[in-house]
């Protein structure tokens, strides 16, 4: 395709493996560890998606005429709507009862991971907008060309949901809950800012946890060892079996991230008895810290609060981390200091009846989301300014 007189390629590519890691990367940036050429391909290689996953990769790459990788986008070929975290199986069963075929459809994501972050990769130069809106329009054209039903881009950055906006999507919003870091020193400093009530409420579960004769051990780097990441998906595996039926994850990518992206974890293992009992698993961004997965062999009051909030919150305090991302559901987080964050997804529908439903769902979800977004930030547990406690 040309652009302005200069000469752009546009390839999708079976997987993430056929571009050099520092190409990707050049575009992927340093921010957000999950769209780094390491955790893609940590995903393909272990068998996570590819196969029989019904994630099929078609990764996009937007080349100028020299040959370099301008633009990407980590793209994949989906038969089903599990593991994305934006829900549309409503639309598929209304679309198939119409006699229409839903998938195969294109997502525009990371596998198994709601995590706000770029989706149109650039990389860095004066003209990186221009890219941004080319390969908007290549995403498209590319649903197009494989006569999908259509394009789904989820948990984007404004400057992406504008962008895919302008080519012809529809936007969804939706939200989730994040812990902001108010430059404290400490934990307890935190709990300074909240209500006496709820302060008193955090140290009781956490006091019940210790009491209970729990250790919790915070490991990243060289600390993290082959049994930690046995341990851990034993209590990954535990709760995926009881939620899904089957983990998204295979027990391999744990170590391939532990072998690639050490630096990058943050494994909170929980024992008692002599024996890991719980666990919870972060990545680390250069800001943010974000929660992903938990699992646990064992129910122990609180344990659940301790690991995943309370224990990203010590560690984004120590690192000086801006923000701890604990993702969507769940309004008891709310209580322990992690408030409601809009987020915003972006849909291209081929079928001009579906998309015409899908819009004025929308608009009633939109008004209902920012609503339910409103009464929870009312809810907040800090002081109210000028309240004292």
């Amino acid at each position: 395709m040309a652009d302005d007189g200069e000469r752009i390629e546009a390839r999708l590519l079976g997987r993430i493996a056929d571009v050099p890691a520092p190409e990707w990367d050049a575009c992927a940036g340093a921010d957000n560890p999950f769209v780094s050429h390491r955790f893609l391909n940590a995903l393909e290689e272990s068998g996570s998606v590819g196969g029989d996953s019904g994630w099929i990769p078609r990764h996009l790459l937007i080349e100028d005429a020299a040959g370099k990788v301008r633009a990407a986008a980590p793209l994949y070929l989906k038969a089903h709507s599990y593991g994305e975290y934006v829900f549309d199986h409503g639309w598929a069963e209304a679309y198939e009862r119409a006699g229409g075929q839903y998938y195969p459809k294109l997502q525009l994501s990371v596998p198994f991971t709601p995590v706000p972050g770029p989706r149109l990769l650039l990389r860095p130069a004066e003209d990186a907008p221009r890219y941004r809106d080319v390969l908007a329009a290549t995403l498209v054209a590319a649903a197009e060309q494989l006569k999908v039903s259509s394009l789904h881009a989820t948990f984007l950055p404004a400057e992406d949901a504008a962008a895919l906006a302008e080519v012809g999507c529809l936007l969804r919003h939706g939200y989730q809950f994040h812990w902001q870091n108010r430059g404290y020193r400490s934990f307890e400093e935190f709990l300074g800012d909240l209500s006496s009530r709820k302060r008193k409420a955090i140290r009781r579960e956490r006091r019940e946890v210790a009491e209970a004769g729990v250790t919790l051990r915070a490991l990243t780097g060289r600390d993290i060892q082959e049994k930690h990441w046995d341990a851990f998906f034993r209590h990954y595996q535990a709760i995926s079996d009881r939620k899904w039926g089957t983990p998204y994850l295979t027990r391999s990518f744990f170590s391939l991230l532990g072998e690639r992206m050490a630096d990058q974890v943050l494994l909170v293992l929980a024992e008692a008895g002599g024996r890991f009992v719980a666990g919870a698993l972060n990545l680390i961004g250069r800001e943010r810290l974000y929660g992903r997965n938990w699992g646990a062999t064992q129910e122990i009051p609180f344990l659940h609060f301790e690991a995943c909030y309370y224990q990203a919150i010590e560690f984004a305090i120590a690192r000086g981390l801006q923000v701890v991302e604990a993702g969507a559901q769940g309004e008891h987080k709310v209580q322990r200091g992690y408030l409601p964050v809009e987020t915003v997804s972006a849909h291209w529908i081929a079928d001009r009846g579906l998309r015409a439903a899908v819009a004025n769902f929308l608009k009633r979800e939109t008004a209902a989301v920012r609503a339910e977004i409103g009464m929870l930030a009312a809810d907040s547990p800090f002081k109210q300014e000028g309240c004292g406690e």
